[in-house]
């Protein structure tokens, strides 16, 4: 358990509106003229004020479980740049508790004259769809009188509309064509998705990744798609195209699918189409009811943003030939140079290199003492001329407002391929054209008072003299094998099994009050049942918060003993009841076990409960960017309020390359993607292996110290620990 574990500050509203928004957000958030796309998702959003950690882009990242929170005052706006201007037909509001009673919709063409397309002085709060009609590229809600004593605060802000494509492009090249499936589900073929029938539907087997592909007969120029989702959607998934079904190219990518009718522009030709999904926004497969392709040719309104420099003279040295497979990643582990850079007690050795190696608890940031300032800058030598199609940045709050990515031959002479003056933070996947044997972020302004910091910094394209990274863990088999366990069958007083667990004693943190023994405290009960037992007892020569230890108790571990990356780990548990009483079933990183310190190791609670409360439980994910009472989780209780405490119950972790879910007794109950999370938090440390670890804590920060009430000893069973893969 890591410190400062006390769950933020979260009103019951705030967990009441979650739940119910997680709920309702499949049939509640669709827009009711099918025919219009969602264009604010993933776009750029601004606020008049934030709350905290609750920033403007959580409300346009497709997740009902973040949100956008204003100060406690009126008036308040939160706006979005739809990159182009567009014919608005429907504003989606799906409130926190914190609502507008009074508030206008309003478009802007240039984000400071603004035109209102609708008003309201009684705002209900909930979901609220409104049917506007107007056009801008900025649409913003402008709040003039809250509905309670807090300020505003937005689960989704969505907007809907079309940016005018001309041209010529429709029909449905798909309808009843051949069309193949990695995995389907009973009756749920792939042939159902492109037979024009609503009513119908393929769906796929409950796991990772799907495809579908389809043959559209003969060479096809692909303007458009349609994709009518079932309540199972994709959340991240690519669309790419084929002459021959061997040879993909992808033309349109997303980690923020929304789910519904997604109506998505393409430009692409071939004579296949393919759709990979990765990541199911539910714990079960995904499912479409219909595909339609739409050929011809689009033409959509250009942005206003400035065009890209063009790319700089050729080197005189020639460049080297385009990989034969298509982009990959050329920055890993090469050479950087940067203005300045920071090595003290609050990021030692964060230098160049340390954004290019992939590691996402690393960082560069500049000097402490000559780098807060502006213009900052990092670059990477590629080794040889490349040509550049990506960038992907991985801020650490230490992030840049303004920016420009250049590139050079010579690292003296940059040429602006991308430039932007509303930087975001977080994750910023950037599409750009340019060559180059250099390339550069260099800042111009900073977002806040400190330097600028990045966990990674990776450039993709061809050429280059690229290394080649170490290769993905393995996502789980489909499905998943048993490869270990303790069923803790062993007979009545015989110690935990040596060859799997190893004992952790000492004292704990957190201010925690116990001793833990060296096996002292955990038995086999001989009915197949491990008891940790919380005793009442002093340890002489220990040392606790005002004193000797009062109590001991016991904590173990799986370090240097079994690792693992990805998988289903799961315990059937019972845990104990009384004030100060602190169990958890946990994992850490096991880089912690070669010096990696917490929380740059990853931290992973399966489960922890307090004694004081034994109604709730709590799951959460602990990072650099993210951790203590700051922990990415979330509580959660038993159907009728049963007391955890009263049974027996099993809590579980699905892992993988793309998130997990947690669940109790075979009900989901938090669940995280990958993508969401560096997109709104911060860099994701969890694809390496990690360690399992059980404790039964006694006092600390979060529970408390126990009282006269508490009632030593006490005891935590455990039945079994499995993990699949």
């Amino acid at each position: 358990m890591s410190s400062s574990r006390s769950p933020g500050r979260l009103r019951l509203g705030v967990l009441i509106a979650a739940a119910l928004a997680l709920l309702a957000s499949y049939v509640a958030i669709q827009p009711a003229q099918a025919a219009d796309a969602l264009l604010s998702q993933g776009k750029t959003a601004t606020a008049s004020s934030v709350e905290g950690a609750f920033t403007a882009s959580a409300a346009v990242d497709g997740s009902t479980g973040t949100r956008w929170a204003s100060a406690f005052s009126d008036p308040q706006w939160i706006q979005v740049d739809l990159g182009a201007s567009a014919a608005i037909s429907q504003v989606v509001l799906n409130w926190e508790a914190a609502y507008g009673r009074a508030f206008q919709i309003q478009t802007s063409a240039n984000g400071t004259t603004w035109t209102t397309i609708h008003t309201t002085t009684a705002g209900t709060g909930g979901v609220q769809t409104l049917n506007v009609t107007g056009t801008g590229r900025y649409v913003r809600m402008y709040g003039t009188q809250r509905g309670t004593a807090w300020g505003y605060s937005l689960w989704e802000f969505q907007v809907y509309g079309s940016t005018g494509p001309t041209g010529t492009c429709g029909g449905n090249a798909a309808l009843g064509k051949p069309i193949t499936a990695t995995s389907t589900e009973g009756t749920f073929v792939a042939a159902n998705a492109v037979d024009g029938v609503a009513g119908t539907r393929w769906a796929s087997a409950y796991g990772e990744p799907q495809s579908v592909t389809i043959d559209l007969g003969a060479t096809t120029s692909i303007c458009g798609l349609t994709l009518v989702w079932e309540a199972a959607f994709a959340r991240t998934y690519q669309v790419q195209v084929s002459p021959n079904n061997t040879t993909f190219t992808q033309i349109h990518s997303t980690t923020t699918g929304a789910g519904g009718t997604e109506n998505i522009t393409l430009s692409g030709s071939g004579r296949y189409l393919r759709i990979v999904m990765s990541n199911r926004a539910l714990p079960f497969g995904v499912s479409l009811f219909e595909i339609q392709v739409r050929t011809g040719t689009t033409t959509t309104s250009p942005s206003p943003s400035p065009s890209p420099s063009p790319s700089p003279s050729p080197s005189p040295s020639p460049s080297p030939s385009p990989d034969p497979g298509g982009e990959r990643l050329l920055s890993y582990n090469k050479p950087a140079v940067a203005s300045t850079s920071q090595s003290d007690g609050n990021c030692y050795e964060c230098t160049p290199a340390r954004a290019f190696d992939l590691d996402p608890a690393s960082r560069w940031a500049t000097s402490s003492t000559t780098g807060w300032v502006d213009p900052g800058w990092i670059y990477v030598d590629l080794g040889a001329v490349a040509q550049i199609r990506r960038v992907v940045l991985q801020w650490d709050p230490a992030f840049a407002r303004s920016f420009n990515i250049q590139t050079s031959n010579d690292a003296t002479n940059w040429t602006n391929i991308y430039s932007t003056t509303t930087g975001t933070g977080f994750k910023q996947s950037i599409n750009v054209t340019g060559s180059g044997r250099y390339v550069r972020m260099y800042g111009t302004q900073r977002a806040t008072p400190y330097g600028y910091s990045l966990w990674e910094f990776q450039v993709y394209g061809t050429g280059g003299a690229p290394n080649t990274p170490p290769a993905a863990p393995p996502d789980p088999r489909n499905p998943p094998q048993l490869v270990w366990s303790d069923e803790f069958n062993g007979a009545a007083g015989t110690k935990p099994d040596a060859a799997k667990w190893r004992p952790d004693p000492g004292t704990g943190p957190n201010n925690e009050l116990e001793y833990y023994t060296n096996n002292n405290n955990a038995n086999m009960n001989g009915a197949g049942q491990l008891v940790m037992e919380a005793r009442q007892e002093v340890t002489p020569g220990s040392a606790c918060p005002g004193g000797t230890c009062q109590y001991t108790s016991h904590r173990m571990n799986t370090g240097t003993k079994f690792h693992f990356t990805y998988g289903r780990v799961e315990a059937r548990i019972k845990v104990p009841k009384g004030n100060g009483l602190w169990p958890a079933f946990w994992m850490m990183g096991a880089d912690f076990l070669t010096g990696r310190p917490w929380p740059y190791n990853g931290e992973i609670d399966i489960v922890e409960v307090l004694g004081k409360d034994v109604k709730t439980s709590y799951t959460t994910i602990h990072a650099p960017a993210y951790n203590g009472g700051g922990g990415i989780g979330a509580p959660n209780t038993l159907p009728n309020g049963a007391d955890f405490s009263d049974d027996y119950h099993v809590w579980a972790l699905d892992w993988n390359s793309q998130g997990m879910t947690w669940s109790v007794d075979g009900r989901q109950v938090f669940t995280l993607s990958k993508a969401q999370v560096e997109a709104t938090r911060g860099p994701w440390v969890y694809d390496h292996p990690f360690y399992i670890i059980l404790n039964l804590a006694v006092g600390g920060d979060w529970p408390g110290p126990p009282d006269a009430s508490t009632g030593f000893p006490k005891q935590m069973l455990v039945d079994y620990v499995r993990v699949y893969q």
